[in-house]
């Protein structure tokens, strides 16, 4: 178990797409979240949630903090557990990709680098989601998401609009890793699960491969 690292999280987005909360929807014999929790659990001494909806999480018994920048996107989420985490370094993961596995995480947080962001290029992307964000990134984040609330101020979506995630990772160093020669390694780890057709797809996979 990493001591000096906190599991961070993202529980939840509007999930517009999906129709409905796609942290509580079933895999298995769980829901997404307790999938998740029990994983990162497993790996971390210390955990928090972050999510907009408080009270829907409380089940959990686990420290609970919503977005400070509401309705920004996962950046929003990570600046939240930066800004809640009590150590240096934290691993990242949202309820998006919900097959991702203990090995593919202790390879992302063990991997050795110097620079304040570790996340892997696979399954044809860049996976911003699950990777290791150093708090010294908080006060880059924070600057970021307030430069974006005042260049938006004066439009009328501005609550509907998000912080693209990559264009925030464009602006600072980050160590990529390229995870695909790795024994445990399948695309299906960072299948990302958005839409109902997406859940389809990943509850034909779980059975089968269960991570």
């Amino acid at each position: 178990m990493h001591k000096d690292v906190t599991g961070i999280i993202l529980a939840g987005g509007r999930s517009s797409r999906m129709g409905q909360n796609k942290s509580f929807l079933k895999l298995g014999d769980k829901l997404v979240i307790e999938r998740m929790v029990d994983i990162v659990s497993s790996l971390f001494k210390d955990l928090i949630i972050i999510t907009n909806t408080l009270s829907d999480y409380e089940f959990l018994g686990l420290p609970i903090y919503e977005d400070i920048f509401r309705y920004r996107g996962p950046i929003a989420g990570i600046h939240s557990g930066l800004k809640h985490s009590r150590t240096d370094k934290n691993f990242v993961v949202s309820c998006d990709i919900p097959l991702m596995s203990r090995e593919m995480i202790n390879c992302i947080v063990e991997y050795p680098t110097e620079k304040p962001v570790t996340i892997c290029c696979a399954a044809g992307y860049i996976q911003p989601l699950a990777g290791v964000y150093s708090k010294s990134m908080l006060d880059a984040v924070d600057k970021y998401l307030t430069t974006f609330e005042i260049e938006n101020s004066d439009s009328g979506e501005s609550k509907n609009k998000i912080c693209r995630m990559h264009h925030f990772l464009d602006q600072i160093e980050i160590e990529l890793i390229n995870p695909q020669n790795l024994p445990f390694y399948k695309d299906e780890l960072f299948f990302n699960m958005n839409r109902p057709d997406d859940y389809e797809k990943i509850k034909q996979t779980f059975p089968a491969n269960p991570f």
